[in-house]
């Protein structure tokens, strides 16, 4: 009776214990996931839009795949299962066959880079080095094209296949990419002026006077101590003469001048710059700019003047390059300067140019025509006075200004290679300092080296000589 109960109680635990391991079959099934211990079969390798038959050696009662969005199947007979890509990822598809026996399959669809390599050939035959190859999702484009517009060619067409953002480039250009641009900017200015000012004062000793102050080039002061007046002279005054008669002075002053200036302006800036990248230069400074806030507060920035650069290369093939340049030179021009809270600020004369060329390496282009004349003429007189003739210089202030300019740029392009590893000489190498006797007796502002037999030194380099013809 005793060993009877503790059957029934081995049963009561036992039921509950079952029905888990059912239920847990039950799940397994439903989501496709095969049980522990099943025969792991291989990989099959689908392309999207296409199909394979995947064919088996014992009856299939079921199949599962993973993910249907991925691939799909249709089981055409126990033994023949037809499977379709439809989208590239991975998946597994499970067969469950006779006697409780399990198959896992690994199913890789990938794009169909067969077509894309076919188009590659016949669109860009010379492109015989890159290599095209699908993996999980995504279309890798690897290996070398002969120039940068092959290259985003072959890109554009493989993603066409793909979809955004799916296609690897892993691929380089052949050939040297980086860019030096050689620019010579030279410019002339001549500028010629011409003025002509008359300044008088009259004094007697009764007290009668008269100033003219045309032009600002005298000024009427009195000085509080003697209560007499004295005229101030400006520094632009050059030349003056003065007349004495009958306890009465006349005092003539003149600022007369006839200048006439050349400016010669020449800048050989050189820049290294890689394929598709931008590279600048700047010869000259920067001056600052108070800038007022809304605080009222006054912060500084600084304005760049002077001869400026910047260009964009990019290789298209072995001999062409497509280059963008923007070379500008400024200077500044006190004469239109403006004063802003006890600062005074010069304006830019700016002149510059902008283009987009193609040419062949180290051919060079130039950009001329960039000229300017400006004329000013002025004049100051006083009523009628200044319309007398012959007199009427005495009262009138004339200012001629006259400015030319010419600008004249020649840029040329050429593919460059990194130096050797030698050390490459520099013109410090050579410099000695001079000891005592060399700077205070000879006077010389260099040294000699005993080392050195001379003061520069060379190296043959690579094949030197004749050769003799072989018998």
């Amino acid at each position: 009776m005793v060993q009877s109960n503790e059957r029934k109680r081995r049963l009561a635990v036992g039921a509950p214990q079952a029905l888990i391991l059912l239920v847990a079959m039950f799940m397994l099934w439903a989501l496709g996931s095969p049980p522990a211990g099943a025969q792991e079969m291989g990989k099959l390798s689908v392309t999207a839009g296409k199909s394979v038959i995947l064919k088996s050696a014992e009856q299939v009662k079921r199949v599962s795949i993973a993910d249907p969005a991925i691939a799909d199947f249709v089981l055409t007979s126990p033994t023949e299962i037809y499977i379709t890509g439809r989208a590239a990822g991975v998946t597994n598809m499970t067969l469950w066959l006779d006697k409780g026996k399990y198959t896992i399959y690994d199913i890789q669809v990938g794009y169909d880079v067969s077509r894309l390599k076919q188009q590659l050939n016949e669109i860009l035959p010379e492109e015989k080095d890159l290599r095209v190859m699908a993996m999980h999702d995504t279309i890798i484009l690897s290996g070398r094209a002969s120039s940068a517009p092959n290259l985003s060619h072959a890109l554009a067409l493989t993603r066409t296949y793909a979809p955004e953002g799916k296609v690897q480039n892993l691929a380089e250009v052949r050939g040297v990419q980086q860019v030096m641009l050689e620019v010579r900017v030279a410019e002339m200015q001549r500028s010629l002026a011409r003025r002509l000012g008359v300044n008088f004062n009259y004094f007697t000793q009764s007290g009668k006077f008269g100033i003219s102050r045309l032009g600002g080039l005298t000024n009427f002061e009195e000085i509080p101590a003697s209560g007499a007046f004295a005229t101030t002279v400006s520094p632009s005054v050059n030349a003056l003469f003065r007349f004495g008669w009958d306890n009465a002075t006349w005092t003539g002053f003149i600022d007369a001048l006839k200048a006439d200036g050349l400016i010669k302006v020449l800048a050989e800036p050189t820049l290294i710059a890689l394929s598709g990248n931008s590279a600048s230069f700047l010869a000259g400074g920067e001056f600052p700019v108070p800038v007022p806030d809304q605080d009222g507060r006054v912060t500084i920035e600084y304005k760049e003047f002077g001869v400026s650069l910047n260009f964009t290369p990019t290789v298209l093939a072995d001999n062409k390059i497509n280059i963008r340049v923007k070379p500008v030179v400024s200077d500044l021009d006190f004469t239109n300067a403006v004063s802003f809270a006890g600062f005074v600020i010069p304006s830019l004369n700016s002149r510059g140019a902008e283009t987009v060329v193609e040419l062949a390496d180290g051919q060079s282009f130039a950009i001329a025509g960039l000229l300017r004349d400006t004329t000013r003429d002025a004049m100051n007189k006083f009523p009628l006075l200044g319309d007398i003739p012959v007199l009427g210089t005495l009262f009138r202030s004339r200012e001629f200004q006259k400015n030319e300019t010419e600008l004249v740029i020649i840029a040329t392009p050429r593919l460059v290679k990194p130096l050797d590893l030698r050390k490459q000489p520099l013109p410090t190498d050579f410099y000695v300092e001079p000891n005592d006797t060399e700077f205070y007796v000879l006077g010389v502002m260099e040294g000699k080296d005993g080392t050195r037999s001379g003061r520069l030194r060379g190296e043959l380099d690579g094949d030197f000589g004749h050769a003799m013809p072989k018998k």
